[in-house]
């Protein structure tokens, strides 16, 4: 990029007097510069013309001149940024932006939120990390399944909590629930404009169906065909009502069989980098076309520091705009998150049922949440696993607490204030916690889980909630470790048989009153929600959250330019 070595070029000039006036000679400039003699004179010449700087030459070869700056480095920079981010280009503005976090922060905070550029509407979304892999059989992060669920297409999905068609235009049950057809629409389009064959979708089925994840969610399905081009079929060892909710999670998510980031979904992958990802809206999308033609996450961990006030408060409380429209940004929604923290206790010889019930008697007592040292609003204690799902009288006598229990848990960082609390209001009863912290957002590869007395974690919800938490009972590694092998076999048990309900009431009635079970005997208990908000500026319109607490970005608009 010819822009950005001329940039340079100038840059280590200003450097060597820090923009004084210098006293120098073009050999002396060229040599600095990396070029020839005569390509400095050429660049001495434009810059002139810029109004950069100003060469007074004197006569006489190697004779010193004086050079004189105009306009700062970083000013030029931000220029040159805002020029190519105008234009669209977003990877020769990421080169342009390669510079120390402070830096960076002031040269992108005016060009974010809602902007036209060549006719396009475009949000820019500051974001405070880089995204993790996409994969959608690994996800773990909130922000991940927003961003896949938005990339890749599945043969059903989910609207308002209820399961709905997707890649196929509606499917048919036998009578056994045994076998189900999905009849998929024709003229489905891969994001690189291929068109989809139902051979490749049954090729990615088939990845899901053996991967681990897979094995567990899909577990009573045997075989997955293609009867027709544009059927597929699935027979299964036993019924399973949840099977349309289960191919609507993000896990069963259709990515290309052998181009992992290329999807169906309303937007199109084009960047993804640690400092820039990139989405553009997918022209040949079988559903309603996105409004937002363009979303561009800049990852700019400096507009994230608390102490500035500059950006968002927190990742669940987001702010959509630059530093500039601060004063302007309006909360426009706000919502308390189904998705819980959450507390289990493993029964064993040296941590026993009657003892765990002495620990959440001591929490409830502490008002452990309640008093956590937290910024006002983030978070609400809650006594229920979802709204009508409260956390029932825990039965059965108490116990001396044992002389040390070790603590596991993992992100998110509010649990480290949980994780010190818990262990002061322990000492104060005798009790010596250990404290170990997992930095990652799942359980996943994690083997001193087994070791655990007491473990923390986070349990997002998406849409269909009830379901989500079927799905968290058959995939999570926590089940396992805190029930054990007999606990485990009589949980899949039972979800087997509350799967089989035809009904979906009558299926969420079952869930409840098992976990509700695990409540009352001190093996789970959530402990607070998230206060979710968005928050953009006048220029961006139709933001609704969503149950990710994120916002749908199908239906978010730009009005134009006045």
């Amino acid at each position: 990029m010819r822009q950005l070595q001329r940039l340079n070029q100038y840059l280590r000039l200003w450097q060597s007097s820090e923009g004084s006036p210098q006293s120098t000679s073009v050999a002396a400039m060229a040599a600095r510069c990396l070029c020839s003699e005569r390509h400095m004179r050429t660049l001495l010449s434009r810059w002139q013309q810029l109004g950069w700087a100003e060469w007074q030459a004197v006569a006489g070869r190697g004779k010193r001149g004086t050079l004189r700056f105009y306009r700062h480095p970083e000013a030029l920079r931000a220029a040159f940024l805002r020029e190519e981010l105008d234009r669209g280009q977003a990877q020769n503005a990421l080169a342009l932006a390669q510079v120390d976090p402070g830096k960076l922060e002031k040269l992108l905070s005016p060009l974010m939120g809602g902007q036209w550029l060549n006719n396009r509407p475009t949000l820019r979304i500051p974001y405070y990390r880089p995204f993790d892999s996409l994969e959608p059989l690994t996800l773990s992060g909130r922000a991940e399944q927003q961003l896949v669920s938005q990339l890749h297409a599945g043969l059903t999905r989910f609207v308002n909590n209820r399961v709905v068609a997707d890649m196929a235009h509606h499917w048919q049950q036998s009578a056994d629930g045994l076998s189900w057809h999905f009849y998929l629409r024709p003229q489905l389009h891969w994001h690189n404009g291929d068109q989809i064959e139902g051979r490749q979708l049954l090729v990615r089925l088939h990845t899901i169906l053996h991967s681990d994840c897979g094995q567990r969610l899909l577990s009573s399905v045997s075989a997955i065909s293609l009867p027709h081009a544009l059927c597929l079929r699935f027979d299964l060892h036993s019924p399973d009502n949840w099977l349309a909710h289960r191919l609507a999670s993000v896990p069963c998510l259709m990515a290309h069989p052998s181009l992992p980031q290329t999807g169906a979904g309303p937007y199109r992958l084009t960047c993804f980098s640690s400092a820039l990802v990139r989405i553009e809206s997918h022209s040949q999308y079988h559903l309603r076309h996105p409004l937002v033609e363009t979303i561009e996450y800049w990852i700019t961990p400096a507009l994230f520091d608390r102490t500035q006030g500059t950006s968002c408060r927190h990742p669940v409380q987001i702010a959509i705009g630059s530093e500039n429209e601060l004063n302007a940004l309006r909360p426009v929604e706000h919502s308390v998150s189904l998705g819980f923290c959450y507390m289990a206790l493993r029964h064993h010889n040296g941590f026993t049922a009657a003892q765990a019930r002495t620990l959440l008697r001591l929490l409830k007592e502490a008002r452990l949440i309640e008093h956590l040292p937290l910024e006002e609003g983030l978070i609400t204690p809650t006594r229920a696993m979802l709204p009508g799902w409260p956390v029932p009288p825990l039965a059965g006598a108490e116990a001396p607490l044992p002389a040390t229990l070790k603590l596991c848990y993992h992100l998110p960082m509010e649990l480290h204030a949980v994780a010190e609390a818990l262990r002061q209001v322990l000492a104060r009863h005798g009790c010596q916690l250990d404290v170990h912290f997992h930095p990652a957002k799942s359980w996943r590869d994690y083997p001193a889980l087994a070791e655990a007395d007491i473990i923390m974690g986070d349990r997002l919800i998406g849409e269909a909630p009830e379901f989500t938490l079927e799905s968290w009972l058959r995939l999570d590694p926590l089940w396992p470790i805190v029930l054990e092998d007999s606990g485990w076999q009589q949980l899949l048990t039972g979800l087997q048989r509350i799967q089989q309900s035809e009904n979906e009431a009558a299926r969420c009635d079952k869930l409840r009153k098992k976990l509700q079970q695990l409540m009352a005997a001190a093996i789970i208990t959530p402990l607070f929600n998230y206060r979710y908000q968005v928050s953009a500026p006048p220029g961006v319109q139709g933001i609704h959250l969503n149950a990710w607490g994120w916002f749908d970005f199908t239906r978010a608009w730009i009005p134009p330019p006045a």
